[in-house]
């Protein structure tokens, strides 16, 4: 079942958004050559309780995952594109590390990433996390009334291809707003016009990841920790995205 949010929701969800987005703004600029992961995951622990928020990792146990998650934030390094654990790690120059975060603030949910190139980054590797966030932008234009969840997929897609980047159609975006995961799913690949219609109040995370090489992935003996099966670099953006009446908005802008 897919529920339509009132103003009055979305704005309580906004609330939410600008949290997850200042935290993940603060863990950019403390991600640097020599920091460790930990240290990311134990200043997340202190944002969320000095707000009063809760994270949606905590204590997640799907079906794929080997829970539950003891973390507040997902950390992936580098070939690790999505539900990195936080260990004991120190990032290195032209690390690749996607940031995932999933807070709920008095029962309503946002969820967003970004990707950062730690210390001096390779240009190819700025070329992936780029290639993300034109796919998130493509997919947040595509959210509005009258279309389907075809073109946001497609959206995504069309960006992946010009690129020369295969996609995963194992994992993508979803519908979220009282809990992290609700319908529907999203597709990081779609044909235009197919599917749901998208009306004024439905609210998706919308989340491109593309990996350098093969989109095959594998699963890390830790039972979390996603990585491309050939070993390529990843990139991971995501934003929680509103229908409107006007159109899309952010809302972890």
């Amino acid at each position: 079942m897919i529920e339509l949010k009132s103003p009055a929701e979305l704005d309580r969800m906004r609330v939410t958004g600008a949290f997850v987005a200042d935290v993940l703004a603060d863990l950019r600029t403390k991600a640097e050559v020599g920091v460790n992961l930990l240290d990311l995951e134990h200043h997340t622990r202190s944002r969320l309780r000095e707000r009063g928020a809760e994270s949606c990792y905590w204590d997640y146990a799907p079906s794929f995952g080997r829970g539950p998650f003891r973390n507040t934030v997902c950390l992936s390094v580098n070939d690790a594109v999505l539900h990195g654990l936080p260990h004991d790690y120190l990032l290195r120059d032209g690390d690749v590390l996607s940031i995932d975060l999933a807070v709920s603030i008095d029962g309503w949910v946002a969820d967003a990433a970004v990707t950062v190139v730690v210390g001096s980054p390779r240009e190819a590797d700025l070329r992936l996390v780029r290639a993300t966030e034109e796919a998130l932008a493509a997919a947040v234009a595509a959210m509005r009334p009258g279309h389907r969840l075809g073109d946001v997929s497609a959206a995504i897609g069309a960006v992946a291809e010009a690129h020369g980047y295969e996609v995963n159609t194992e994992f993508g975006g979803h519908g979220l707003g009282r809990t992290m995961h609700e319908d529907p799913h999203v597709p990081n690949v779609g044909r235009r016009g197919r599917g749901l219609p998208l009306r004024p109040g439905t609210t998706l995370a919308l989340e491109p990841w593309f990996t350098a090489g093969s989109a095959r992935i594998v699963t890390d003996p830790d039972g979390w920790t996603l990585r491309s099966a050939d070993g390529s670099r990843t990139a991971h953006s995501e934003h929680t995205v509103a229908v409107t009446e006007d159109g899309p908005v952010i809302l972890t802008a």
